[in-house]
Order: structure tokens, then sequence, then C-alpha cells
């Protein structure tokens, strides 16, 4: 009997429930949820009341919440004063709020920024909006205006949306976080190869080669185009509006200055957002993504124990978070704000061990499918709801966030159900504690490649084509986190198991084909685009 339950709930996914028409998920969910299904309905019932209770005892106000992404750190290198002397760099402030939240031990994101944010903004494998790579310079190209973002669910119920630094989601002008759901929005086009790399104090500091013009005589070049130019820098906008780009003059060369600048600005902005914001009727969702830690030059003085580039810079995020979160307590508004902080993927291993940051239990970084890749810190404070220093070992992955933060903020109903939405609703986790997690299981990508699957503690490493899946590596990350000794006992009985889940995957998949990136002319919709910035773009586009 539970076979045949099992098996409807894979083919009928998207069965209407006596509430209404349901969310789509993956196959492995319905997998789950034919097993425990009615438990799970009636802890929601739970569940529903507390959510009530707290917003009848906050004046019937869901919560604000503050979303705080960092860049490139890797599980155990924050958030614990004990780690802080293992490492050489001091994380007072995150350790401090460590203590008051709920610590999510099995956090998962995607390998890298873009997809990690496309993740959370969508609730959605990235590989599912064509989201797949990082990009550097421009390739007309983003996320898609049919997309429904997180912030864009949260407006719909009735929340003001802000949002502040890092975004890397496209350089076209749908792609743009005001065009996405944000009332306000500051931020830059590209990412931090071009904002802390392709400067000439990272040339000078060997970290990278051939770019820039001091770095070698090029005489004999002849394609002068080939290296990137003229690309847009940082821009600031509204909802409905046109972007406008800052602190940056036609033909004035970026330099490390102005990326000092630039994370100082969305410091303050941040700062000032959420004045703003707490002094409105309705609640606020602020997303703050911070540069920093990722840099690339040495400052006159180093200041941590580490000196590393980026260590150093950890400990300034360390001290700007403790600002935001003194400026919450000031506005008196802590009790009923929600405030997640977390790093978006593994360190930057390629520049280890001169930055400062390293690869601690886990093995691996930016980029790769491995724990250490896609392991990170995460903690969660909400004192009207979350247990202060408590521990989870479930299993999370970042996309659940989207649903999660959009029940707690009544918005459920909003969440698209003409696709599959990968991100589960852990309000039982957060909620009830460690235990109450409703997945089991993550799948990892490398871009638009399958190369992973977690099961509780065993992870496969997918087999090459034609290899069973007896053979596959298959490895316990509690016994063996560095993911450096395949099991074969482990092998030869999961093996079929993982195969099962990859066929779910794939069904739904068949069901539901991934939707196509966003394209576009790029830098669209900025009204002082730089002639430099107008030549790159015409460039680009003639060949397309």
């Amino acid at each position: 009997m539970l076979f045949r339950t099992i098996f409807a709930a894979l083919t009928a996914a998207t069965t209407l429930h006596a509430q209404g028409q349901p969310i789509v998920h993956d196959g492995e969910y319905e997998f789950l949820r034919a097993q425990f299904g009615d438990q799970w309905d009636a802890q929601d019932l739970e569940v529903d009341a507390r959510l009530a209770a707290i917003r009848s005892a906050n004046n019937d106000r869901p919560p604000n919440i503050f979303f705080v992404l960092i860049d490139d750190v890797s599980f155990g290198l924050m958030g614990s004063r004990a780690m802080n002397y293992v490492t050489g760099f001091d994380t007072p402030e995150i350790n401090d709020f460590a203590a008051e939240s709920l610590s999510l031990m099995r956090m998962y994101t995607e390998p890298s920024c873009t997809p990690t944010r496309t993740a959370f903004l969508t609730g959605r494998h990235p590989v599912r909006a064509g989201q797949e790579e990082v990009k550097v310079a421009l390739v007309g190209e983003g996320l898609a205006a049919d997309e429904v973002t997180l912030a864009e669910i949260l407006k719909q119920s009735g929340y003001n949306t802000a949002h502040v630094g890092k975004w890397h989601q496209g350089d076209i002008e749908q792609s743009f976080p005001h065009n996405q759901g944000f009332d306000n929005a500051f931020f830059p086009v590209h990412q931090q190869v071009q904002l802390s790399l392709m400067t000439p104090e990272a040339a000078a500091a060997s970290n990278l080669n051939g770019w820039h013009r001091s770095t070698q005589s090029g005489e004999f070049a002849v394609d002068q185009l080939f290296k990137p130019y003229g690309l847009v820098t940082g821009l600031e906008a509204k909802a409905g509006g046109l972007a406008r780009e800052v602190d940056l003059a036609p033909g004035e060369e970026w330099t490390q200055a102005h990326y000092e600048r630039m994370n100082e600005r969305y410091q303050s902005q941040a700062l000032e957002q959420l004045e703003l914001l707490s002094k409105e009727d309705s609640p606020f969702f602020l997303q703050y993504w911070p540069l920093y830690p990722l840099n690339f030059t040495y400052s006159d003085q180093q200041t941590s124990r580490n000196g590393g580039f980026m260590a150093d810079k950890l400990e300034v995020v360390d001290t700007w978070f403790g600002e935001l979160l003194a400026k919450i307590d000031d506005l008196g508004i802590s009790e009923n704000t929600l405030v997640i902080f977390m790093a978006d993927n593994g360190i930057f291993k390629q520049y280890s061990p001169d930055s400062g940051m390293m690869e601690l239990i886990y093995r691996g970084g930016k980029a790769e499918h491995l724990e250490g890749g896609v392991r990170v810190d995460a903690f969660v404070r909400w004192p009207a709801a979350v247990e202060a220093g408590s521990y989870a070992g479930d299993i999370i992955h970042v996309s659940d966030l989207y649903t999660t933060l959009a029940r707690i903020a009544g918005g459920s109903e909003h969440i698209p159900r003409d696709r599959v939405i990968d991100g589960i609703d852990q309000t039982a986790l957060l909620l009830e504690g460690e235990g109450n997690s409703r997945r089991d299981y993550v799948y990892i990508y490398e871009g638009p490649v399958l190369r992973s699957i977690v099961k509780q503690e065993f992870k496969m490493h997918l087999p090459a084509p034609g290899v069973p899946g007896a053979a596959a590596p298959v490895y316990n990350v509690l016994r063996d986190p560095r993911e450096s000794t395949p099991d074969i006992g482990g092998s030869l009985w999961s093996g079929a198991s993982f195969q099962d889940m990859m066929k779910r995957h794939q069904k739904m998949i068949e069901k539901y084909p991934h939707l196509p990136l966003g394209k576009g002319v790029p830098y669209g919709g900025i009204e002082n685009l730089r002639p430099e910035s107008e030549k790159a773009r015409e460039v680009f586009s003639s060949w397309q």
C-alpha cells in the first residue's frame, strides 16, 4: 500500500490538495511526503497556530527580515571563538550572534556565488533558470523576468523591500534588482573579479596577471578589444525607474580605492535602509550582500594575527555586522526581526594561503561540489520565535529559505505553481528545532552538470556515463568529511538507491523543463552610461 501511495505522489505531484493547488516539488520530496505527509500536515497546524500567536503578540505584524550573505567563507571559519584561535582572525560579533541564534550545522549552498544567489531568490536550483555559472564581463544574460523572486513574493505580501550590495544576477535590465521586486537597490552590475581583481593594485600584488597594461608590454597583441574594458560598476535605482552609475567619471580608471569606497558606501546604505524601513508601517525585507571579505590587496597595515588579505576583510565584515545589529537594537525592532547571516559557498582556495582563508574539516572550495565548496556557516536569529543558542544538524539547502520566509511572511500563496520549486518549507525546523527538517537530501550541480547527490550522511559522486551505480564512489561524510576514501561497502548497497534518486529528479525535469535564461542588450536602463561602456556594449552587440 505504501509503495502505491508513493507512486501516486510521484506521478501526480500537482494534484489539488484540499486547500488548493500545491507547490510543485521535486520527486525526492514527494517520495518523502508519501511517507510522512500526514505527520507533516498535523505539525503544520501547530506551526500555523504558533505563527498566528507570534503575529498577534506583535500587533498582527509579520517579522521584518534582514538577510546578510557574504562571499566565499567555508564552514567553520566564523561564529566560533575556538576556531578564531585556530585561524588567526577574530569574529567576535558573529560569534555573539551565533550564540543568540539557531546554528544550521548542515546548510548546503550551490558551489559559486551567482547560482547560490539565484537559488535563494527563486527557490530553485539555478540550472532550472539557466543561471549555471559565474560571469565576469558583458554577456547580455541574466535572471529572467519570468522568474518569481522572494522579493516579489514579499512585496505582494505587504513588505517594503530593499537590496544593498553584491547582486551578480546579470547585466541586462530585466535582471537588475529594482526590476526583480526591490523598491530600492544599491548594487554593482558585476562582481569582485572586476571590482577587486581588475585594478592596478591587484596587478601590482601579482594577483591579476595579463589584463592590466602594467603587467606586460602587449607588444605583439593585434586584437585591442580582447581584454574587458568599459565595464559598468556601481548602480543605484528605484523600482520602475532607470539606474544611475555612481562614483566613476568617464575615462576614470577603477582602483582599489574605488572598491573600498564602494564597500563603505554599501555599509552606510544598509544602516540607512534599516533606519528608514523601520519607520514605515509595513514590515521590511532588507537584503545586504557585502563584497568583502573578497579582496586581493594588502592594506598598509594588516590588523589580524593571520594577516591574509581576505582574513583582514572578514574582520571588517564582523565589525560592520556588529554595527548593523546594534542599529536594530537601537531602533527597538530586535524582538520581531528575523536575521539570517551566512556565506554563499566555500573559500576561493586558488588564492590560499595568501588570502588567509583555508580549508578546515571539509575538502574543496568555490566552484566545487565537494563538501568544502557547498557547506557553510548559517545562523538564524528571531527572538520572538527561534530558540537562542540552539543547533540543528538537519540538512537544509539555501533554496529552502525561499519557501520558509514566504510562509513566515504570509505569502506562500504567491509562490508560482507552474514550475518546480526545490526549496522546502522549513518553518517547523526554525520554530521547533533540531529533527524537524523535511529534507534529508541535496542534489549538487557544477554548472549544468549534476555532480553529486547527498542523502543523509551518504554522498555519491556521480559515475561517468556507462559506469554502474555500484561502482560509483560513495562517501560517509561523517566518517570521511574530506571525501578522500570511497566506501565500497556503502556503494554496493546504496548504488541502486542513488540511481533511483537520479531517476526521480530526471522525471520532474522532463515534466517541467528548465526555463530559459534571460537575454537582452547589456547595460539597458542605465541613464548615464559612460562613453567607454557605450563602446563596450556596441562592440559586444556587433557580433551577437
